[in-house]
This record gives structure tokens, C-alpha cells and sequence, in this order.
């Protein structure tokens, strides 16, 4: 094992130890009743932690009667959820085809540049998420740009070291 994946797996191990799974057990107990309790247990695990935690994979599992690798291909299934710590800013980009033709690329390069991560990647700070999109449904303001819930339309580079600047500067 290389150095650098040596320290990547000792994070997550980090990471996973310092999980406080009583947080997991109050999702459980809000759903513990309701038949088909899996898929709301996971999205409320995921809008507690930001992510599904490996050892709260292993605790729901455990607590719902259900095998790890169901709730594993669940998890993997569908794209709405995470299995990696994700930042507190999600940068999405929209690569459809109005924002492709209107300098989308540009956009997606120009983030790269300035925040130093690639597609499906976190800063490891954890400030920002950086994710490529097939479209956001704004085509008339291409090309587009999200933060969160904030949209951001008829991006130019310019705008991209404005957003960078505005939420490096916010607090963590």
C-alpha cells in the first residue's frame, strides 16, 4: 500500500471512529414503525451526517434487520446519496447541451483552477464539493452554475473567482 493511501485510509478510519451513532438511532426511532422504513432511515442519516457513515451502515443494518449489502445497494443505487464526507459548499456545474455550447467548459476548467478539485472530489478542508451536472433545467440562463441551493446564471470566469472569493470567506 502506498503512503498516500495508507494516510487516506487512516482519515476515513478517523472519520468513522469519531461518528456519534446516536444521531443514527433518532432517525431509526422516527421510522422505526413504518413499513418500508429503509429509504427514509437513509436520506435522514445522510441530512444529519452529510454523507452515510460506514460504521451507521452497520448500526442500521443491525438495528432494522437488514443485511449491510442491502442497504449497500440501495446506497450505490441511487445518486442522491454519498458514502464520502462531502463539503459544506456543493459547486455543480451544468455540462448540458445549451451551457456546453455557451462556454461550460470554460466554467468547469476555471472552477478546477480555483478551487483545486475535480469532478465528485472534496476540498480537504471540506469547504467545497465539486460536481459536473447533465443539466439543471435553467437553460435559458446558461451557462449555470449552483451553490447549495443558489443558482448562479450566465457564468463567466469572472463570476466563478466572485463565487470562489464570496464562500471562501464565509465561515466554516
Amino acid at each position: 500500500m502506498t503512503e498516500a493511501v495508507a494516510t487516506q485510509t487512516e482519515e476515513v478510519e478517523e472519520q468513522e471512529a469519531a461518528v456519534d451513532l446516536s444521531i443514527a438511532e433518532n432517525v431509526i426511532q422516527r421510522y422505526k414503525d413504518i413499513p418500508g422504513n429503509l429509504m427514509p432511515v437513509l436520506q435522514g442519516v445522510q441530512d444529519e451526517y452529510g454523507y452515510v457513515p460506514r460504521v451507521a451502515v452497520d448500526y442500521i443494518a443491525e438495528r432494522l434487520n437488514v443485511y449491510p449489502s442491502q442497504i449497500y445497494g440501495v446506497l450505490t443505487f441511487y445518486a442522491q446519496f454519498h458514502l464520502k464526507p462531502r463539503g459544506k459548499y456543493i459547486i455543480r456545474v451544468c455540462m448540458g447541451t445549451a451551457c456546453h455550447v455557451l462556454g461550460a467548459e470554460r466554467i468547469k476548467e476555471t472552477f478546477y483552477e480555483r478551487i483545486g478539485i475535480g469532478h465528485a472530489e472534496t476540498s480537504p478542508d471540506k469547504r467545497f464539493t465539486f460536481e459536473l451536472v447533465a443539466c439543471l433545467g435553467a437553460c435559458g440562463m446558461a451557462p449555470l452554475a449552483m451553490v447549495n441551493d443558489e443558482t448562479y446564471g450566465k457564468m463567466t470566469v469572472q463570476k466563478v473567482d466572485e463565487i470562489v472569493k464570496e464562500y471562501t470567506a464565509l465561515p466554516m
